[in-house]
């Protein structure tokens, strides 16, 4: 008998064998290893995974139907409130959200509930199984802006509610951050991505492409020429940072978000392409969080000796627990307590290395986190030929510069309310990175299920 405690294991390829290449590194469950996990769950009356979980998928009742062998029972419980399972399954953290409310953890490990959801979407797709849309439609006609998690959530949402719903997309390719900021051995795009976005057009949502609001058309003109009663803003966030040093103008230096697009959406990964990528021999990344390690174990896999630089321990490190435990296990080099101060160059200005400073932890400071202090005279080297800045992104504001009355706050963020997504604007709602900066998958979704509400409520009461 298994022990309950335990989870079941999740099969991965090999450390060495997946840092030179880019299939996924997580396998997933089989049918039987995904009931033996779903039997682990002990369905208690108040599941606190729910309320866990920003979208709210009524997590015990698609367990049981796992435990039980009824797949699709439990693929139609999840796509109520998901318009993105396969994906959340794959890059939600789980062990911060339903898995760390969940009640079988406190003696023991908790379910896996991330790899069960995956497990069930992947089981969907494989049967040619959609979700339920709606039985007619109601007339209404919505634009959602941008194709990421925020936007195909809110577009899904209100599709099962009857409406006519378009997304504007301003790349060639559906998906937004899904498709350009993660790699292909955390979310397979063909498999997963573009699946996932055929099931949001089966519910009769329908995408424009190459479509740059604030430059091809503007939100005004959606409300007042092209017919749409309201507008919902997902266009992330997708302004790098840097931090300001000497040399990062310097050839060889690159955002990670310009690193991974390349990488990503024109298939620099593949043999065949002939992209133009730095594949480096000696990268470093300054950053922690989950697209500096994506960013890292990217420049691995193109044949880099990689190094992490970040100021802070390990403890701090905001990056997954999961993606940093990978990152070391394919080899990843981590140079802690650490910060650059100038990035050194040739004559020619290309990168030859990265100077940096030894740091310790002094006093909390106003994030909770103890301030990173510098160590007078701990000043090294780093040989590198490429530096790649992951330090976090904020909106592009062609939307808000181009949008009469919509109001944004001092980071450029569009303001809106958490609950129903509204903005200063009348007809238009925000939310996902565009409105908070940078974050998760799973947060975005759910500020895109908020927004559908509150333009449901919006139209409705008109």
């Amino acid at each position: 008998m298994a022990d309950m405690l335990k989870k079941v294991p999740v099969r991965e390829q090999a450390p060495l064998v997946r840092a030179a290449n880019f299939e996924e590194v997580c396998l997933g469950y089989n049918k039987e290893e995904a009931m033996e996990e779903a039997a682990r769950c002990i369905n208690c009356k108040n599941a606190k995974c729910i309320s866990g979980c920003p979208v709210s998928i009524n997590i015990p009742a698609f367990v049981h139907e796992v435990k039980e062998g009824n797949f699709e029972a439990a693929y139609q419980i999840i796509s109520e409130s998901s318009a993105l399972p396969a994906v959340c399954g794959r890059v939600c953290p789980q062990e911060s959200q339903c898995e760390g409310k969940c009640i079988r953890g406190v003696k023991g490990e908790a379910v896996s509930i991330g790899k069960l959801e995956r497990f069930v979407a992947d089981w969907a797709s494989e049967n040619g199984i959609k979700p339920t849309p709606a039985k007619e439609k109601n007339g209404h006609k919505i634009a959602v802006i941008g194709s990421g998690p925020a936007g195909l959530t809110c577009a899904g949402d209100l599709a099962k509610l009857g409406y006519d719903v378009t997304i504007f997309e301003a790349l060639h390719k559906e998906g937004g951050v899904l498709v350009y900021g993660i790699p292909e051995f955390r979310l397979p795009k063909d498999k997963v991505v573009a699946a996932e976005v055929e099931n949001v057009k089966s519910l009769g949502v329908k995408i424009e492409t190459n479509v740059i609001i604030g430059k091809s058309v503007t939100i005004d003109e959606l409300l007042k020429e092209e017919g749409f009663e309201a507008v919902f803003i997902g266009s992330g966030a997708g302004l790098p940072m840097f931090m300001g040093i000497a040399g990062e103008q310097a050839n060889g230096v690159f955002s990670a978000n310009e690193y991974l697009t390349r990488n990503n959406l024109m298939k620099a990964f593949r043999e065949e392409y002939d992209t133009p990528i730095a594949r480096g021999k000696k990268v470093a990344v300054v950053g922690g969080g989950n697209v500096a390690m994506d960013a890292a174990r990217t420049a691995l896999r193109l044949g880099a000796e990689v190094h992490v630089i970040y100021r802070r321990s390990e403890a701090e490190l905001p990056a997954r627990a999961e993606e940093v435990h990978h990152a070391k296990e394919e080899g990843i080099i981590f140079d802690l307590l650490t910060n650059p101060t100038e990035i050194l160059t040739d004559d020619k200005d290309w990168v030859t290395g990265i100077r940096c400073i030894r740091m310790e932890l002094g006093e909390p400071d106003a994030s909770g986190r103890r301030r990173p202090v510098e160590i007078p005279g701990s000043e090294f080297d780093i040989a590198v030929d490429t530096v790649i800045m992951s330090l976090g992104t904020s909106p592009n504001p062609l939307i808000s510069s181009t949008t009469i009355g919509l109001d944004v706050n001092r980071r450029k963020c569009i303001v809106a309310d958490e609950e129903f997504g509204k903005t200063s604007k009348e007809g238009v709602y925000a939310g996902g990175d565009a409105v908070t900066g940078a974050a998760t998958v799973i947060l975005a979704m759910g500020a895109g299920k908020a927004g559908a509400k509150g333009i449901h409520e919006y139209i409705m009461s008109k």
